[in-house]
């Protein structure tokens, strides 16, 4: 559904979606049909998302969202529909059966070419009559900036190590009235991934600031990122350790280099070995009820069997890491801060959720499952500024 905006003295377009830049109405039927009607081509923007579990790409036409299937589908496709999607570039796609996604999505297919009119390419609708959802192949596509490049890492924040430049580039520190509270995660030119406890009560953008590319604290404030918005998962509670995942928009984009890089986010069915290694950094405490520290410190640390995070009253949003027999975790000032494993490239697994008691033995950090929330992230990162509900 499309948001009508009514401002005072204009009149209404009650069925219709307006164009905010020319205060024009159009036909919903018009809007993510390939053919830009508003001024800016507003009608044509945000009308890519993916959806469910399975991340399913879909286009809206004609009112309602529609399953794109795998016929004609090339590399510009897939460009377009990660550039709509908020990235800035393409990385691949693959073909997936139709039968191995929800239900829900395996009607209402259609496919897809370019519409090369206008300032920028857009979707444009084929005929999809004679697709049969029985035996159709639908499109996952793979969107990024180079994200997760591998730095070294020579050694086995509590227990830790001090970090080197250019060692954790997606990590940031995110600043309260002028103190560090949180850590948190590059994901994008824009987005800053951490826990909603961080946040929770204190989403008022002008009071927090982001510091990306830093090893130690800074002094004066120098180099603050303004933020946009802040946006918390709905169904937390204060409290609680499901759905504990934030995003911060930053109001101007990063610029990607040695010491500032985006982590990946895990691709969907993406897993992770029990007793893998994992990176965790922050500038938490280094002792237990200490102060933060100055400087980024990083460790690594095995991930838990998600049988023994079970054991702790968990759910799937959480998973758990650190040695049974102490000696590095994640402390206060840590919360939100990444939990990266290494795959195909560095990739954020978890956000530093909780931790009983600092890097103690048998008492493993929790973290919030990013791939639980993935589907939360990618929708938010859409709908922020989109006409489409």
């Amino acid at each position: 559904m499309h948001s009508i905006f009514s401002p005072v003295g204009l009149k209404s377009c009650s069925g219709k979606f307006r164009c905010l830049s020319s205060i024009q109405c159009i036909s919903r039927n018009a809007v993510c049909d390939g053919v830009e009607d508003c001024g800016d081509g507003e009608d044509e923007l945000n009308c890519v998302r993916v959806s469910g579990r399975s991340s399913v790409l879909q286009v809206f036409s004609r009112g309602s969202w529609r399953t794109v299937c795998s016929e004609g589908w090339d590399s510009h496709l897939g460009s377009v529909a990660c550039r709509q999607l908020g990235y800035n570039s393409y990385v691949s796609s693959t073909d997936v059966p139709i039968s191995s996604i929800e239900a829900v999505f395996q009607n209402n297919l259609v496919a897809l070419n370019i519409n090369q009119t206008g300032l920028q390419d857009n979707f444009k609708i084929q005929n999809s009559s004679h697709l049969s959802e029985s035996s159709t192949q639908i499109q996952f596509v793979f969107c990024g900036v180079e994200c997760g490049s591998r730095p070294a890492v020579r050694s086995r924040i509590v227990g830790g190590n001090l970090s080197r430049s250019g060692l954790v580039p997606w990590q940031v520190s995110l600043h309260y009235q002028n103190q560090h509270l949180c850590g948190g995660s590059v994901i994008s030119e824009r987005w800053i991934l951490t826990a909603a406890h961080c946040v929770y009560g204190f989403a008022q953008p002008v009071l927090w600031a982001v510091y990306a590319g830093i090893i130690d604290q800074p002094l004066g404030g120098t180099g603050a990122l303004s933020v946009e918005k802040i946006i918390y998962h709905a169904n937390y509670r204060p409290g609680g350790l499901s759905y504990n995942i934030a995003l911060i928009k930053l109001k101007l984009p990063l610029s990607f280099n040695e010491q500032v890089v985006p982590i990946c986010l895990p691709s969907y069915g993406e897993s992770f070995e029990d007793g893998q290694m994992c990176l965790i950094s922050g500038w938490g405490a280094t002792v237990d009820s200490g102060e933060a520290s100055v400087s980024l410190h990083t460790a690594q640390v095995p991930l838990l069997s998600s049988r023994d995070c079970r054991r702790l009253g968990l759910t799937s949003w959480n998973i758990c890491a650190e040695f049974s027999e102490g000696g590095a975790g994640t402390c206060q000032g840590d919360s939100g801060g990444p939990l990266a494993c290494q795959g195909s490239g560095w990739t954020l697994v978890g956000a530093a959720s909780w931790a009983e008691s600092c890097g103690q033995a048998n008492k493993p950090g929790i973290y919030t499952s990013i791939s639980e929330a993935l589907a939360w992230i990618q929708q938010q990162m859409e709908h922020l500024k989109t006409n489409i509900d």
